[in-house]
């Protein structure tokens, strides 16, 4: 998928910063954030290796759910992983941006399960 295409981004993270985002109005950069000095986001394709990768087995997630348009300029799409373009945001991430939330659940495998409504978009 080309950036241009890409409507809708995601950013996944803990319930625990998630409500502290909702308390000071943006999300705290995680380690990996503050260590690249951008937001990760991914698109809809990316979410599952993205999931696998990164936060494999570990409960208690939530997927964010962003219009990319609302982020404006500060959201770049650059080559990461295998070649892909990728979201990065090089602003807070504002807790207002979120067009919607979503609790992950894990299979028994420990694998994430996306919510269908995101399946299907």
């Amino acid at each position: 998928m080309s950036p241009p295409e890409s409507r809708r981004v995601f950013k996944v993270t803990t319930r625990t910063a998630w409500e502290g985002a909702l308390k000071r109005g943006a999300l705290a950069l995680s380690s990996d954030d503050a260590r690249d000095g951008f937001t990760h986001l991914s698109a809809k394709h990316q979410l599952a290796e993205t999931l696998a990768k990164h936060f494999n087995a570990q409960p208690d997630l939530l997927l964010i759910e962003l219009d990319a348009a609302v982020l404006g300029a500060a959201l770049r799409w650059e080559r990461s992983r295998g070649g892909d373009f990728f979201p990065h945001l090089y602003t807070p991430l504002p807790a207002s941006a979120a067009r919607a939330v979503h609790a992950l659940q894990l299979d028994g495998n420990g694998t994430h399960i996306l919510p269908e409504i995101i399946r299907q978009c």
